[in-house]
C-alpha cells in the first residue's frame, strides 16, 4: 500500500480554497443583485432556437480544472440567453414562482449546510424547524389542529401521498377491498397530476371519474353525489374526492363545503388541491372560500407559487398521518436510533428518503415579511388582476371567459371581423404569439369549451401596477395591429 501525504496534493484535489470561495461568493451575490435589479432589461421569454445552447457546450466534460472566471463567462454568454425569467415583472404566464431576497439567501444557506433530514438525528434543526414553520403556516391558514404538515417538493408529489393515504383508508373500510374497483372523483378542470398519481399508485385509469362543471368551471356537487351513488349500486368502491381551490386553467373554486358534506356522508377521503390559491387563504376574506376544509382529510398548497419562495417547496396538510406512515414507512436497521420513540422522522411519510432543508426558506420568508407583509403583497396582486379584468369587461374588442377570484384573468380578443370559431381561435393564437415575441410580457393559454383562451396571472413579487398597465397597453396595441392587418 502506498502512503499518500495529503498535504502534498495539489489544491484542486480538494475543495475550493476558502479565500477563493469568499471572492467568488461575493461576486456571485453582486451578480444576483445586479440581475434582480435590472431584470426588466431582459426579454422575459427566452428567444433562443431549439438546441442552440447545447451546440455551444462541449460534448465531453473537462479533464482538467477550469477557472470560475471561465464558468461565469459561459454563464453570461451561453446560459443566460436561454433563461425564461420567472422573476421578471412581465412574467404573467402560468402560476408564477418568484423568489424573494430572503428566500434566495435561505437557499444559499441550505446548500452550505447540505444536510439530509431523513431522520431527526441526521439533522435535528431541519426536522424541528419543519414542524414549527408548518404549524405557523397552519395557523396562518386557520386550519384545525388535526392537520399535520409535511414538506415535499411539488404539489404532484404531495397529492400522490394524499391519495396513497386515501387508498390505505379504503383498505380498512372495504372488507372485500379490490384495487380494480376503486373510484376517485375529480372535476373536468382538475390538474393532470391527480391522474398521474392514480397511475403511479397502481390504480386503473378507469378508476378516475370526471365530474362535470358549471358555467364558472366549478365541480357540480349534485352530479358528484349522483355519480357516487350509481357507482356504489354497481359494486364499485368509491374512496376519494379531489376538489380544487384555484384550478389550473381558470383559478376557479370547487364548492368545498358542499363537497365535504358528501364525503362525510359517503365516508370518502376528501383531498383539496390548493397548490396555487392556498397561499392567498392567509387573507381573511379569501379564507371564506375554504369553508368546509375542517372536514377535509388533506390539503396541498405550494408556498413556492405565491409566497415568494424559490422553487421547490410544497406542503401537504393531512389529518390522518398514521395512514400515510402505514403506506410508506420502511425502516432498515441502519436508520434506527434511540430517539425514534420521542421524535418524528419525516422519511416515514413519503417515497423519498433524502430530504433537503426546505423549511429554512419558509422560515426566512415568513419572518422577513411577516403575515401582514405577505397579505399586503397578495392583496395587491388580486387588486391588480381585478382592475385588469375590468379593462377587459369595458373594451368591446375583448371578452372575459371565467370569473376572476384571485389573480388569474382568462380572456380572448373578439374583434369585429365576422370570424367563425376556428378563425377566432386562430386570431387569438396569433395574438398571444405577438405578445410573447415582444419580450415585454409572457402570457400562457388554455382551452375552455373548445375556445382558445389567453391567461394573464399576476403573482410575481416584482409585478406592480406599472407592469399591469404596460401589459394592457401592449395587448391592445397588438390586437389593433392584427385587426388592421387581418387578411394581408
Amino acid at each position: 500500500t502506498t502512503n499518500i501525504n495529503i498535504m502534498t496534493l495539489p489544491k484542486k484535489n480538494s475543495d475550493m480554497p476558502i479565500e477563493e470561495f469568499r471572492k467568488y461568493g461575493h461576486q456571485l451575490i453582486d451578480w444576483i443583485s445586479n440581475y434582480l435589479n435590472s431584470i426588466e432589461n431582459y426579454p422575459v421569454l427566452s428567444i433562443v432556437k431549439p438546441n442552440s445552447i447545447e451546440k455551444k457546450l462541449p460534448v465531453d466534460p473537462p479533464k482538467e480544472h477550469e477557472t470560475m472566471d471561465d464558468i461565469f463567462n459561459d454563464l453570461n454568454n451561453i446560459i443566460l440567453p436561454g433563461i425564461t425569467h420567472w422573476n421578471h415583472p412581465g412574467f404573467m404566464a402560468y402560476f408564477n414562482s418568484t423568489s424573494s431576497g430572503p428566500g434566495i439567501l435561505a437557499e444559499l444557506l441550505s446548500g452550505a449546510f447540505n444536510i439530509n433530514g431523513m431522520i431527526w438525528k441526521t439533522s435535528p434543526a431541519s426536522t424541528e424547524l419543519e414542524t414549527v414553520t408548518l404549524n405557523w403556516l397552519r395557523k396562518m391558514l386557520q386550519l384545525p389542529e388535526k392537520f399535520q404538515g409535511i414538506i415535499y417538493d411539488l404539489a404532484s408529489i404531495s397529492s400522490l401521498h394524499a391519495i396513497a393515504a386515501a387508498r390505505e383508508q379504503a383498505k380498512e373500510i372495504y372488507t372485500n377491498f379490490n384495487i380494480n374497483k376503486l373510484k376517485i372523483y375529480i372535476s373536468e378542470q382538475t390538474h393532470s397530476s391527480i391522474e398521474k398519481a392514480v397511475k403511479t399508485l397502481g390504480l386503473n385509469s378507469s378508476s378516475i371519474v370526471k365530474i362535470g362543471v358549471d358555467d364558472n368551471f366549478s365541480m357540480i356537487p349534485e352530479l358528484l353525489d349522483e355519480t357516487i351513488k350509481k357507482d356504489i349500486l354497481n359494486n364499485f368502491q368509491p374512496f376519494c374526492v379531489v376538489a380544487t381551490f384555484g384550478t389550473t386553467s381558470t383559478a376557479s373554486i370547487d364548492p368545498i363545503s358542499e363537497i365535504s358534506k358528501i364525503c362525510l356522508k359517503r365516508n370518502l377521503w376528501f383531498h383539496i388541491d390548493a397548490a396555487y390559491a392556498g397561499s392567498a387563504a392567509i387573507i381573511p376574506e379569501i379564507r371564506t372560500y375554504l369553508n368546509g376544509v375542517e372536514n377535509a382529510d388533506s390539503l396541498v398548497l405550494n408556498p413556492h407559487k405565491w409566497m415568494f419562495i424559490p422553487i421547490d417547496l410544497s406542503v401537504l396538510f393531512i389529518s390522518k398521518p398514521k395512514l400515510l406512515k402505514k403506506a410508506f414507512s420502511v425502516v432498515p436497521e441502519y436508520l434506527k436510533t434511540n430517539e425514534d420513540k420521542n421524535v418524528i422522522n419525516y422519511m416515514d411519510y413519503g417515497i423519498q428518503l433524502g430530504r433537503r432543508f426546505r423549511s429554512l426558506k419558509l422560515w426566512f420568508v415568513i419572518r422577513y415579511f411577516g403575515i401582514n407583509g405577505l397579505q399586503k403583497i397578495i392583496k395587491e396582486h388580486i387588486r391588480l388582476a381585478k382592475k385588469f379584468a375590468r379593462y377587459i369587461d369595458l373594451d368591446n374588442n375583448f371578452v372575459r371567459l371565467a370569473p376572476t377570484y384571485f389573480s388569474t384573468v382568462c380572456f380572448r380578443a373578439v374583434p369585429n371581423l365576422k370570424l367563425n370559431d376556428l378563425e377566432l381561435n386562430k386570431f387569438n393564437e396569433n395574438l398571444i404569439e405577438e405578445i410573447n415575441n415582444s419580450g415585454v410580457i409572457f402570457l400562457s393559454h388554455t382551452k375552455l369549451n373548445g375556445t382558445f383562451t389567453i391567461r394573464l396571472v399576476i403573482s410575481g413579487i416584482r409585478t406592480n401596477e406599472q407592469y399591469m398597465e404596460k401589459a394592457w397597453n401592449l395587448i391592445k396595441t397588438k390586437t389593433n395591429y392584427l385587426i388592421n392587418n387581418y387578411g394581408n
